[in-house]
């Protein structure tokens, strides 16, 4: 009797899966678009390790220590010289712009040998832009602090105070590593919410469901066919984007592979139910392409996949708390950068799993064959 209940689950799911893969559209907004926001951000955060400044360096100084100076700046990680800036109304029109932080000028005395004592002296000007005087003033502190250096091997002096910093045993995360739990979310969205708007209207104009009503297939066999079948194409998607990342982004794993599967499928499972409601709902393509939007988009920008939900106004964070994509990106990134396993995720899974039963309740309620 089981094995009779999940023959026909078990045959639409390859079916499914089959259908997806003959599909170009559907590979592209399951497969394809996602890693395209994965490489876009990946380009734009992927080399982040802290903090940096981008700055002009003019030296109007012919000394020795200026020079030597120069190429240490240069060579140094949180200064990121401007090769193409080399005066100082081209710099001034950069700041303006945004494109540099601050222009550095070492001025013609700088790095001459003082007579009284043999040492080189001299000042450097930073210039910086009214509108980002908080990087203009990090840079002056993080100047005054390399001369202080400087100084104190020239002239040793005796302090009674200072401060000692030193770095922690754990390597750091970067931008990235925070905006690809929320890439990943994407992607189980665009599986679970575009793909049955679009396919369900689609069979349906075409006569296909209709056709299903007709055989001994009962309505929860074939939901659970398409279920199975998206949670395993979730993972397929999912695996493609996280061996993405760790090859060409070097993204930080902190957590156990099995939690971040098992989320995911979680996730799927609920999204998809969405889409379901809306694809089973919807009488055609024109009523199933707006709604998806009107439910994915809100989700999508408010949900944290994109931006932090913390620079939410509270009230706001509130509300998207309740959406179902949130739980699912909270729970990836506190697995990818925190190193939770799903059975510290109580919250995030309790959610989804009330979610679940919500949403495919809808989607059992409004479902219909033509």
């Amino acid at each position: 009797m089981i094995k009779r209940s999940l023959l026909p689950i078990l045959t639409f799911a390859k079916i499914d899966i089959k259908r997806l893969f003959r599909d170009k559209v559907g590979i592209f907004f399951v497969f394809i678009f996602p890693l395209i926001f994965l490489l876009v951000f990946g380009g734009l955060f992927g080399q982040d390790s802290g903090v940096s400044f981008n700055i002009a360096l003019i030296n109007q100084s012919e000394s020795e220590f200026a020079q030597d100076f120069t190429e240490q700046l240069e060579e140094n990680e949180i200064f990121k010289v401007s090769e193409e800036v080399t005066d100082i109304d081209t710099a001034q029109e950069e700041m303006s712009r945004g494109t540099i932080d601050a222009l550095v000028v070492l001025t013609s005395g700088f790095g001459a040998i003082r007579p009284s004592d043999g040492s080189p002296s001299g000042q450097v000007e930073v210039t910086y832009d009214k509108g980002n005087e908080q990087a203009g003033v990090a840079l002056g502190s993080i100047l005054e602090s390399i001369f202080a250096d400087i100084n104190a091997e020239l002239v040793p002096i005796e302090t009674p105070f200072s401060v000692a910093t030193a770095p922690t045993a754990r390597e750091g995360l970067t931008s990235l590593d925070y905006i690809f739990s929320g890439l990943l979310g994407f992607t189980i969205l665009s599986l679970g919410i575009f793909g049955p708007t679009t396919v369900f209207p689609r069979m349906k104009e075409k006569g296909i469901l209709r056709r299903y009503q007709t055989t001994p297939i009962k309505v929860w066999q074939y939901f659970a066919g398409n279920v199975l079948s998206n949670a395993a194409v979730g993972v397929m998607a999912i695996g493609v984007m996280f061996t993405t990342a760790l090859l060409f982004f070097n993204v930080s794993m902190r957590g156990d592979y099995i939690s971040l599967v098992l989320l995911a499928i979680l996730g799927t499972i609920v999204l998809f139910g969405v889409g379901l409601a809306a694809g089973g709902w919807a009488k055609n393509e024109n009523q199933a392409a707006p709604l998806a939007n009107l439910i994915a988009f809100p989700m999508m920008f408010l949900s944290g996949v994109f931006f932090p939900r913390f620079l939410m106004p509270e009230w706001l964070q509130t509300v998207s708390g309740f959406f179902p994509l949130t739980p699912l990106v909270d729970g990836l990134r506190l697995i990818i950068t925190e190193g939770r396993t799903i059975l510290e995720l109580g919250l995030e899974v309790g959610l989804l799993a009330v979610w679940a039963v919500v949403i495919y309740a809808i989607a059992f309620r409004v479902f219909r064959w033509e």
